[in-house]
């Protein structure tokens, strides 16, 4: 009998679980990889004594798979028979009055998520020419799901979140860790303190993403202490612990989005924090929680969230810039525009080159200048730069997946059908023509682009707004659906420069963004409630809002009661900063998609990739 990892900590949320499964309740575990779901779901099955189905949930996961299904060869030989079925994990457990384990909830698709509807509300599920299967007394549902990971993911439905409880895990804290790595490792002591150190340094750190969990500070310890016993060291040496650690932990690190660096790297940086390279070599590394990462919170700050802005003269910024201002803001001015009314391109070129940012700043400020000749080349030059610049690859067919028919020997044998559409030959064996079965497919999605005019909108940050734009409109009309974006800007009030479906020239349309400005209050939800009109008008699967934004409001309702309507929100946010990313990610994450800072002009392209892949 395999012997099962012990549970330390988690007192709490067993109790919960317990009592939970106890009572009748159906549960899913919330968590990041590594904080112990699976382990503890294990535990208090070996406690009750019950059996736990394991099912993996996957892009790939149908009906068929998760029930079950006839066996085709039965069928053909003796037709339709109960004892020909063959039980899926599903039907196991509910047979056995068994736990359901199924990993990855938030990555299996809608319409399969869909079967468990009924089983988790009478308890019983109706299956075609098998009958009606009702569940053992002591049949639950547990399900995981990882929150922090968007990357083929999904928003589970109401209908299956108001049927179970929730109980959310997060890492435990050092001292846990370090008995954790111990119990499982079977070492103790500082090389012990040291792994689990370096670990959880990768959490905090200012470019990384997600960090690595106890797994790594496991594998550390054990490879680090192998690693020294073949290398002959009494005690391992820095380089050593470097070579584990990059062994260990950069697989696991997940890098921010648009950090142009190595999981390698930041392990250096740490390893140098930690273990600094003139340290005395007999001297244990310090694992103390001096370690390089994230800022911390001032003191008595409010936890994330969507709270209106205020910002004193914030909202005050110039609609309009003078040639004088224009000079002290930019110092490339006086060569792209010696004159008045004249834009020099070549001169632009060149500033392009020299600094990209600080030249695309400049275009956006220009494209308001008091100058009118100025202003009107400006845009027009705006126009061309941004939907240069904005060019990414075609927007991928995504969306809600729906099963299909199809005659291409992928996916599920659809039994029925063929059977129906089968003519018998003389060697009573269907050919590979006539197997119909059920696949995968993506049904089209409508995008809508929401962008923030406020006063806090200038220079770089329109430029980048506008390059976000560009890519998004770029994107969607390189697709195969060539769907038509809908566009509009939101500040005290909301304007809709292009309609769902209708499409206007790019290079107009951006000249025009670009010159916007807003001033006074701003209100995110009345810009989403009217993203959500316009989503409404288009016949898709899925219906996305990409907002350009700090998501700071200052007037109007709390925008994460605006996303009825909404399948899936990404937030970009121009030039970040502390305040604005806290309101951002938690927004994002009510509208099931992601949030991330663009800062240069280089960060865009690989952003909207990473949302229109």
């Amino acid at each position: 009998m395999v012997e099962l990892t012990p549970v330390v900590g988690l007192r709490r949320e067993r109790e919960v679980l317990t009592v939970a499964l106890a009572t009748g309740r159906h549960v899913v575990l919330e968590g990041p990889p590594g904080t112990g779901k699976s382990t503890l779901l294990r535990s208090i099955a070996a406690d009750t004594g019950q059996e736990v189905v394991f099912v993996e949930g996957n892009a790939e996961l149908t009906p068929a798979r998760l029930v079950g299904q006839f066996d085709p060869s039965q069928v053909l030989a003796e037709g339709y028979r109960v004892e020909h079925f063959v039980d899926g994990p599903l039907i196991t457990a509910m047979r056995r009055g068994g736990l359901l384990y199924m990993e990855e909830l938030n990555r299996v698709p809608e319409e399969t998520l869909n079967v468990l509807i009924t089983v988790l509300t009478e308890g019983e599920i109706a299956v075609p020419r098998l009958g009606t299967v009702i569940a053992g007394k002591d049949f639950r549902l547990i399900a995981a799901m990882n929150p922090f990971d968007a990357v083929g993911t999904a928003r589970v439905s109401q209908a299956i979140a108001d049927r179970m409880c929730r109980v959310v895990l997060g890492y435990q804290d050092d001292a846990g860790e370090r008995a954790i790595t111990s119990s499982v490792s079977g070492l103790a002591g500082p090389w012990v303190d040291f792994s689990v150190g370096l670990t959880r340094a990768t959490r905090e750190h200012r470019d990384v993403r997600m960090g690595s969990s106890v797994r790594g500070a496991i594998d550390l310890a054990l490879v680090l202490t192998g690693l020294a016993e073949l290398r002959g060291e009494p005690d391992p040496g820095r380089d050593t612990a470097r070579d584990a650690a990059y062994a260990a932990l950069s697989g696991r690190i997940r890098m921010a989005d648009g950090v142009e660096r190595t999981p390698e790297s930041v392990i250096d940086e740490l390893l140098d924090r930690l273990w600094p390279a003139d340290a005395d070599p007999a001297e244990p590394p310090d694992a103390g929680d001096d370690t390089p990462g994230k800022a911390e919170s001032p003191s008595g700050s409010s936890p994330p969230g969507f709270q209106p802005r205020s910002r004193p003269g914030r909202e005050r910024a110039p609609r309009t810039h003078g040639r004088q201002q224009l000079g002290q803001q930019h110092p490339a001015f006086d060569e792209v525009s010696p004159e008045v009314g004249e834009l020099d391109a070549e001169a632009f070129d060149a500033a392009v080159a020299k600094d990209a940012e600080a030249a695309a700043a400049m275009l956006a400020d220009m494209a308001v200048a008091t100058d009118v000749a100025l202003r009107a080349a400006a845009r027009r030059l705006a126009g061309r730069v941004f939907l240069h610049l904005g060019r990414v690859g075609p927007a991928k067919a995504r969306g809600t997946r729906r099963l299909g028919a199809s005659r291409g020997l992928e996916g599920d044998l659809d039994l029925d059908r063929t059977l129906d559409a089968w003519t018998p030959s003389t060697s009573r064996r269907p050919g590979a023509d006539d197997i119909i079965t059920r696949t995968w497919t993506a049904h089209r999605r409508a995008v809508c682009l929401v962008v923030d005019i406020s006063g806090s909108m200038q220079g770089l940050a329109v430029a980048l707004a506008s390059v976000a734009a560009a890519g998004v409109i770029v994107a969607n009309e390189a697709g195969r659906e060539k769907l038509q974006p809908s566009v509009l800007t939101f500040s005290a009030g909301v304007q809709v420069l292009q309609a769902q479906g209708v499409r206007r020239p790019p290079e107009d349309l951006l000249s025009e963004l670009v010159a916007l400005r807003g001033h006074g209050t701003t209100d995110l939800a009345a810009g989403l409630r009217e993203a959500s009109k316009q989503l409404a008008t288009a016949v898709a699967d899925e219906r996305m809002v990409v907002l350009l934004s700090d998501c700071l409001h200052t007037a109007g309702d709390d925008p994460a009661d605006a996303l009825a309507g909404i399948d899936r929100l990404h937030v970009l946010v121009p030039l970040g900063g502390p305040e604005a990313e806290a309101a951002a990610g938690p927004l994002a994450a009510r509208g099931g998609g992601r949030a991330q800072t663009v800062r240069r002009l280089a960060e865009v392209g690989p952003a909207l990739t990473r949302i229109l892949s």
